[in-house]
């Protein structure tokens, strides 16, 4: 798997381990990570969920565009964006002009055993969390698989193949170099 401009752009729902994995490719990779949530919280100084709060969704999404337009711009890194940066086109075409896309995929009922106990997820609390975990991935799931160039299991098995193989082409290409 080649990476366009050296970067990969890792998307999927709430708890498919966006962060994590980013974190982990980042690293075996040497590349630079951003997590386009934490970007977000560090400018404005409040949590995602006070972002929320006050804006609504709409305005979480505005803010959450600049910051994809804004990261895509890098070379050489490793992006893991919020669950829903998908919902806006423009994100979209963004990260598949900029860098290889990855999406993470985990059924809801993973998705669930991952994020059920947190607090800190505000399109989860709903009277319904799994109900509406489960709705989010219907409209959601499409559009991942529309921008992603690869769809790949959440699982670490999955994961930590995908790592050793993306560092071996690595490896072949600085040695043609």
């Amino acid at each position: 798997m080649q990476m366009h401009r050296g970067n990969l752009f890792l998307i999927g729902m709430p708890g498919s381990g966006k962060s994590t994995v980013g974190r982990l490719l980042a690293k075996r990779l040497d590349k630079r990570f951003y997590d386009a949530d934490v970007e977000l919280e560090r400018r404005l100084g409040v949590s995602i969920a006070v972002i929320f709060e006050l804006e609504g969704e709409p305005g979480f999404r505005d803010r959450e565009e600049a910051v994809v337009a804004e990261h895509v711009e890098h070379t050489n890194s490793v992006l893991a964006t919020g669950g829903g940066a998908v919902l806006r086109p423009a994100n979209r075409e963004r990260l598949k002009q900029n860098g290889t896309v990855l999406y993470l995929h985990a059924t809801p009922e993973t998705l669930w055993e991952r994020t059920r106990r947190s607090k800190h997820r505000p399109l989860l609390q709903a009277l319904d969390p799994f109900q509406r975990l489960k709705d989010l991935y219907v409209v959601r799931d499409p559009l991942y698989r529309q921008t992603a160039d690869f769809v790949i299991e959440s699982d670490q098995e999955q994961v930590i193949r995908l790592a050793q193989r993306l560092e071996q082409q690595l490896r072949a290409a600085a040695r043609a170099e």
